[in-house]
């Protein structure tokens, strides 16, 4: 049987970067050779795209080159070239791209308009659900629209905090109170997210994240047990069983997240079958809402009194073999190989079905 040709990417320009690295590792490891003969590219923090690179390299030295390449995004066919004219296996040709990349530039659309427009099949979202999924603010419009529960928020950009931030303060304090979260609107991994208590920690954390983003979101603090689950396939998506986070720390932020290794999954989380029903259909239409497309992670709070906030939605989680979205699927049935085969399939039929849209126009 001829092994169809997957091109693994990861690495990226975000904060996210060596996120990527552990993702495609446990990828590259998992994936069924038999069925598929990978390639890798690994994008440096600059951006330059480099053919052969091993993300397991790439964790020891970033400084590893590999053959610099570009992807020809012709249509008609679509191929990587050596920028100094080195041959590349099967002359660069590929069936598949699997983009392990998280963070802007990664899974916000920017990196899914190249791929449109090359005409490539790829793993996750296409440009529309990566956007919605990336963007805070847009997320939570597009969840109101769908009717989901969520905790009130405010959208404040950094220009408004530069020309008067004393009016900031005063919206915030009168619409959301104390404690409220901080978060730049277009970054993932908790980057950028600070707990305010107190006026004080509220400027410092609106200075924080207007560092990384002209847009920040202000949301009223949930007291509430964090839920996730996982959500797999394309327009008749299935949400996994829910997995529950007890954080080391205050809230499960990048550090709690990869480096204090206190924090706890608790797989399947001990919840009313009622509320595991409620979640997972929430799950599916915050899916649908975004439309998202292969595989996302939503989290959710919920309540003492089994009351469900929606949080957010990450249509690139971490995808290492501990991360909580394939764990929730192996506690589903779907062992990670088997779920990185899957992913492979929905990307294929997701481009299958977008090559007849545009040809019946």
């Amino acid at each position: 049987m001829t092994r169809q040709r997957i091109v693994l990417l990861f690495g990226g320009q975000s904060g996210e970067h060596e996120v990527s690295l552990n993702s495609a590792t446990s990828v590259l490891k998992a994936i069924d050779s038999e069925k598929y003969e990978v390639q890798t590219i690994g994008i440096t923090k600059s951006g330059q795209w480099h053919w052969g690179v091993n993300p397991v390299d790439w964790q020891r030295d970033s400084s590893i080159q590999g053959i610099q390449v570009n992807l020809i995004h012709d249509p008609s066919n679509p191929h990587f070239i050596a920028l100094d004219g080195s041959p590349l296996p099967h002359q660069g040709k590929f069936d598949f791209i699997f983009p392990v990349l998280h963070g802007p530039f990664g899974e916000d659309g920017t990196i899914q308009g190249l791929f449109e427009m090359a005409n490539v099949p790829y793993a996750g979202s296409g440009v529309l659900g990566s956007a919605l999924g990336m963007d805070k603010d847009r997320m939570k419009a597009v969840f109101s629209e769908a009717g989901l529960p969520q905790a009130p928020y405010l959208t404040i950009l950094r220009e408004t905090l530069h020309n008067n931030m004393e009016k900031a303060l005063e919206n915030i304090e009168e619409s959301l109170g104390y404690p409220c979260f901080v978060k730049p609107a277009n970054l993932g991994s908790s980057v950028g997210i600070s707990k305010a208590n107190n006026p004080e920690e509220l400027v410092t954390a609106l200075k924080l994240a207007a560092e990384y983003d002209r847009k920040i979101v202000v949301e009223k603090n949930i007291v509430g047990r964090e839920i996730e689950l996982s959500v797999l396939g394309n327009d008749e998506a299935q949400a996994s069983v829910p997995g529950e986070i007890l954080p080391s720390k205050d809230f499960y932020d990048y550090e709690a997240k990869y480096i204090d290794t206190g924090s706890r999954l608790v797989i399947p989380a001990e919840l009313d079958p009622l509320v595991v029903s409620s979640l997972q259909e929430k799950a599916v239409q915050a899916f649908h809402a975004v439309e998202a497309c292969g595989l996302s992670r939503v989290d959710f709070f919920v309540t003492k009194d089994n009351q469900i906030y929606i949080n957010e939605i990450n249509t690139m989680p971490g995808f290492t073999q501990i991360s909580m979205y394939p764990k929730l699927w192996e506690a589903s049935g779907i062992p990670y190989s088997d779920l990185i085969t899957r992913l492979i399939e929905l990307g294929f039929e997701r481009f299958k079905d977008s090559r007849s849209r545009k040809i019946s126009v």
